[in-house]
């Protein structure tokens, strides 16, 4: 059993944790939208900007572990206060690897440079990051307020995003077969798309850690998830 004392700067530990996290959080939806938004108005220089700024989310992940190892080693937490620890680490995890899929989106804007950029496949992705946006938010939400409803909404909602990713394969495939020209420019953004579609199952990720988190067991039933490549490939 802890005393008093120690009880309180072991809350005050995870309190800086739950903050850290939320902070990385923040800079996560930032480099989405960024990322989009250069995407969309082929903007290399926002682009470039969300290149660079991968590099904090990434020095933000390593003071969490930090952080989380430290506490772990002083303390010596058990059961659901271990869980907190461990929840943080693996919410930074998938934070960070969200970073790597903006900043994936960012490396694309330069080469896209062709004349040909309709519109209609463009709010596709913008429709599809806005998603993720809000299941990313939402989750963190849940993560913040030990929210176990609000985190399998999150977990339930991915397939949609799997569907919308799946659309917008099957209209830039038409594209491509009806003028070799534009083969470039779709392959480019069928790679943004499925990134998009991959921030989506790392929010799913958390959803599943504030489960854990909560209730101190995985999630039983099976993550509902569609395979947007099977889906095409069973069309033709």
């Amino acid at each position: 059993m802890m005393d008093e004392h120690t009880a309180k700067a072991f809350d005050a530990d995870l309190q800086d944790l739950s903050r850290m996290v939320a902070e990385m959080g923040g800079m996560a939806e930032k480099q989405i939208a960024d990322s989009v938004s250069a995407l969309a108005k082929r903007d290399g220089e926002r682009a470039r900007r969300v290149i660079v700024a991968d590099a904090a989310i990434d020095q933000l992940q390593r003071e969490i572990e930090d952080r989380a190892v430290l506490t772990i080693t002083r303390r010596q937490p058990m059961a659901v206060d271990l869980r907190e620890i461990v929840s943080a680490l693996r919410i930074a995890n998938d934070l960070e690897r969200i970073g790597d899929l903006a900043k994936n989106i960012a490396k694309r804007v330069v080469p896209i440079t062709a004349d040909f950029h309709p519109q209609k496949l463009i709010r596709g992705v913008e429709h599809m990051a806005a998603l993720v946006l809000a299941q990313l938010k939402q989750v963190l939400d849940a993560y913040a307020g030990h929210d176990v409803d609000k985190a399998l909404a999150v977990w339930k909602g991915d397939e949609e995003i799997d569907a919308m990713c799946t659309s917008l394969f099957r209209e830039l495939l038409t594209y491509m077969m009806e003028d070799p020209r534009h083969i470039t420019f779709c392959i480019h953004l069928m790679f943004c798309a499925k990134n998009i579609e991959r921030m989506g199952d790392h929010a799913t990720n958390v959803a599943e850690t504030v489960h854990f988190m909560v209730q101190g067991h995985p999630i039983i039933d099976e993550r509902p998830k569609g395979d947007t490549l099977a889906a095409l490939a069973a069309e033709n």
